[in-house]
C-alpha cells in the first residue's frame, strides 16, 4: 500500500516540488512529478534548471527516450507510460488514479483557498480508499 503525505500551506508549489525532488534524488529515489497542465509543466521544467547555481536535477518529460535512465520524470498526463514508481509528487488538483503504483505519494497543497479546497477533497478521496494520509504543514516543525 502506498504511503501518502500531504504537505499543506506551501507558498510556492513549484519551488517546493523542486526541493522535494532534489531531496528524494539525493537519497537515491526515482521521482515522478505530476502537474495540472502544460503551462505548469513548462514552468516546472524551467524551475528544475534554476533551483540553485550548484545543483543539477536530472529530469526529462514523460515519453522522452531517456526516461528510463533519468531519475526525475515530469508529466501533465497521469496516463503517461512511466519507467519507475518510487515516488509521485502530485501538484495537480485531482487525486491521481494510478497513485497505488507508487511506494510513496506527496500531495502538495498551496496557500491558495481553491487549491486548499481541492487538497481537502483529495485527502477525503484517499481516506475513502482506506489510505490514512499523514499531514505536514509547511513552515511548522
Amino acid at each position: 500500500m502506498s504511503r501518502v503525505d500531504f504537505h499543506s500551506n506551501v507558498p510556492d508549489k513549484l519551488a517546493y516540488a523542486c526541493r522535494l525532488a532534489r531531496k528524494a534524488y539525493m537519497a537515491g529515489n526515482k521521482v515522478v512529478v505530476l502537474v495540472a497542465d502544460s503551462a505548469q509543466l513548462d514552468a516546472l521544467n524551467s524551475a528544475m534548471w534554476t533551483i540553485s547555481a550548484t545543483d543539477f536535477l536530472p529530469h526529462v518529460l514523460a515519453g522522452d527516450p531517456l526516461a528510463a535512465q533519468t531519475p526525475i520524470i515530469l508529466t501533465d498526463d497521469e496516463a503517461a507510460e512511466l519507467p519507475h514508481h518510487d515516488i509521485l509528487v502530485n501538484l495537480s488538483q485531482l487525486p491521481p488514479a494510478n497513485y497505488a503504483q507508487f511506494q510513496r505519494v506527496f500531495e502538495i497543497v498551496s496557500m491558495d483557498e481553491q487549491d486548499a479546497q481541492a487538497g481537502r477533497q483529495r485527502f477525503l478521496h484517499y481516506r475513502q480508499q482506506n489510505v490514512q494520509p499523514t499531514h505536514f504543514v509547511a513552515g511548522k516543525t
